[in-house]
């Protein structure tokens, strides 16, 4: 029997929150083929991205850099951010929250697809 944790559904995928505590938020994001979300900054949280399921694109600070299984990249607090699906399958990701707030209301839209800047 699986574990019932909390899914939020978005345009591009959705989140699963796997683990919280005051000091760091542990989500799996799952990604469409073809779908990226929000190119977006924290001024509270810091990310660190383990890829487990297929191909990713990450933009970090307008630079974008290919991941696949196995491969990971830390966006510090501040740093600007997106995370997209290059495959053919979803994408899976593990993220790891570290800073002092966790809530998605700490989220700054640079551009988002589904125009919710």
């Amino acid at each position: 029997m699986e574990p019932n944790y909390y899914v939020e559904q978005r345009p591009w995928g959705q989140f699963k929150i796997l683990y919280e505590t005051l000091t760091f938020k542990v989500k799996e994001l799952l990604i469409k083929p073809g779908q990226r979300f929000s190119y977006q900054t924290h001024h509270k949280r810091g990310e660190h991205w383990l890829i487990v399921q297929g191909e990713a694109v990450v933009t970090r600070d307008d630079e974008e850099m290919y991941l696949t299984v196995g491969e990971s990249v830390d966006l510090p607090v501040g740093t600007k951010h997106r995370l997209g699906n290059r495959g053919s399958v979803n994408l899976i990701c593990i993220e790891v929250q570290t800073g002092t707030y966790f809530g998605e209301d700490d989220i700054v839209r640079l551009s988002d697809d589904y125009k919710r800047v």
